[in-house]
């Protein structure tokens, strides 16, 4: 039986094209399973993210909503990182990481990312550096500092 990351990870690979080919600039930062028969896609565009783009998202995916609920939502101040692009442009910033397995005897981080490769991030986590593999990557998100 699929988990949850790996349903999640199956939607997004069919949602995603999908809605950035369609929707000029826009970009599919995740999607989350809020429950079996609900998850929410967090997209983000260079004009912001507003009502009415979050019904084009919707009206994209109009056939999901057979199976579905769909929320849209923009990536807020604890916008959500996972892919390695995302991390590249907030290298010395914090963030929060779920893993699917654990790593280093642990699954969850909080920490600076201290540099993004090509297959690996490394943080800063209790004073000590954690590479951590994308693709044990099920959730991350900024910490806001503000």
């Amino acid at each position: 039986m699929a988990t949850t990351y790996q349903k999640e990870n199956t939607l997004l690979q069919q949602v995603a094209p999908r809605i950035e080919s369609e929707l000029a600039g826009v970009e599919v930062l995740a999607l989350e399973l809020m429950t079996p028969s609900r998850f929410c896609v967090y997209v983000d565009h260079p004009e912001g993210v507003d009502h009415a783009l979050c019904k084009r998202v919707t009206d994209v995916l109009r056939d999901y909503l057979r199976e579905y609920t769909i929320d849209v939502s923009s990536p807020g101040i604890e916008r959500p990182v996972r892919k390695p692009e995302h991390f590249a442009e907030v290298v010395g910033r914090k963030v929060a990481l779920r893993t699917g397995e654990p790593i280093a005897g642990r699954s969850k981080f909080k920490g600076e990312v201290r540099q993004a490769g090509t297959d690996t991030l490394t943080m800063s986590v209790d004073g000590a550096d954690v590479d951590i593999p994308y693709e044990s990557i099920v959730r991350g998100n900024l910490i806001d500092e503000r």
